[in-house]
């Protein structure tokens, strides 16, 4: 990744160089933190790459210098989704009134409401490994944990998590490669079981975010199809996205803690600091590594002039791991870090951080309370295809008497 001290050069990662992208990270914040990227030495394929946290802080506030609207990839044109954008390309003040729709279906105390559901399905899927000595905990914990919550926030009945959880998994899938024939498949079964689901809901609402949609006007017939592409759009997103966070941190959680033991002795011995230390997880991990905007206008970012109407793609990854900012890489489940960009900033910070906060603390305290000697084979661990989330999809776990 690292031609000379002073070049350093960017390359997307996917799969195995997940594994440790931090070097380049670090070459570039201290060399070349506002990088050109030129692609096959087309220029109308350029991108830019932010890795210092202020720059990729500041962008992530400033939505109408940097512009969701044209995709959160590096690629030109690949979308054709400016009729009826879903919430993630969208800018304010669209962006803004949608969001406070949503919003209602995630207050603390829906994220109360939740926690016991999340706590007897970790303890389920605990007595699984247990009985079995150990297995692959992303497969048995980690990935179908967020799906059971995603299902949960959009109303999907429990009769029916067993189809969903599939499609979860084909759709994620997809977001990573959308010439997947199985996720084509499976994003079209989701849609019109979605699009089932908000009929249903016209006649018998419940508390999740497609009824109150639904009881906020959208969809209210058959006539309105645009309301049904908004909310449809919604739910793939909540699929597609609502996923990634919380298995991405606690896959990256576990193997942490299985390099930094006398670090999870302490959390055994109190786990009243996992609240905090889950912090400390988010901005290590960063499952999100980075994802794009467009610029409407020039700028100038250290000195570098980037173009208008050019992406930069804002590196979550390494803003979180700035040593000027947070310090040493190293794990300290007793930093408390702020401002960390794991969850997103500004309009587009995540509706489903304290949820995702959630469910990663009472992962951990239960795994701990069951497995505090446990192991996992880090040199094992395989990391999903794509280009924006490191996310592990093997985790390789053995239960330690």
């Amino acid at each position: 990744m690292l031609i000379d001290s002073y070049r350093p050069v960017f390359q997307l990662c996917s799969g195995p160089s997940w594994r440790s992208p931090w070097g380049m990270y670090a070459a570039l914040r201290a060399h070349d933190p506002v990088h050109h990227v030129v692609l096959a030495g087309r220029s109308e394929n350029d991108y830019w790459v932010l890795t210092c946290h202020d720059t990729v802080y500041a962008a992530t506030r400033d939505s109408t210098t940097y512009s969701s609207r044209d995709g959160l990839t590096v690629e030109y044109g690949e979308l054709g989704l400016a009729d009826n954008p879903p919430l993630v390309m969208q800018d304010p003040p669209q962006h803004t009134e949608f969001r406070k729709l949503v919003a209602r279906g995630f207050t603390p105390r829906q994220v109360a409401q939740v926690e016991p559901v999340v706590r007897r399905f970790v303890r389920d899927r605990l007595d699984r490994i247990a009985r079995a000595g150990g297995g692959d905990i992303a497969k048995q914990l980690f990935k179908p944990l967020p799906s059971m919550v995603v299902g949960y926030y959009l109303g999907v009945p429990a009769q029916d998590r067993d189809r969903f959880d599939g499609w979860t998994d084909a759709v994620v899938a997809g977001s990573i490669d959308r010439r997947n024939p199985r996720a084509q498949a499976a994003s079209m079964a989701m849609m019109g079981y979605f699009a089932d689901l908000v009929r249903r809901r016209r006649a018998d609402p419940g508390a999740d975010t497609v009824s109150l949609l639904v009881q906020a006007g959208m969809a209210v017939d058959d006539v309105d199809t645009r309301g049904l592409v908004q909310i449809l759009a919604y739910a793939w997103t909540m699929v597609a996205g609502g996923n990634d966070t919380t298995t991405g941190l606690l896959g990256g959680a576990v193997q942490l803690l299985q390099q930094y033991r006398e670090q999870r002795a302490a959390l055994v011995a109190d786990k009243d600091r996992i609240r905090i230390a889950v912090e400390e997880f988010a901005r290590l991990t960063s499952p999100v590594q980075g994802l794009a905007r467009t610029t409407t206008r020039d700028v100038e970012l250290d000195g570098v002039a980037v173009p208008a109407n050019r992406k930069v793609l804002l590196v979550f990854g390494s803003a979180n791991r700035d040593e000027r900012v947070f310090g040493a890489a190293d794990l300290d489940i007793d930093r408390d870090p702020q401002r960390i960009l794991t969850f997103g900033h500004g309009p587009h910070h995540c509706l489903g951080t304290a949820a995702a906060r959630m469910q990663a603390r009472v992962a951990l305290e239960e795994l701990l309370d069951r497995f505090p000697d446990y192991a996992v084979d880090i040199d094992a661990v395989e990391y999903a295809n794509g280009p924006y989330v490191r996310r592990p999809i093997t985790v390789p776990f053995r239960c330690v008497a």
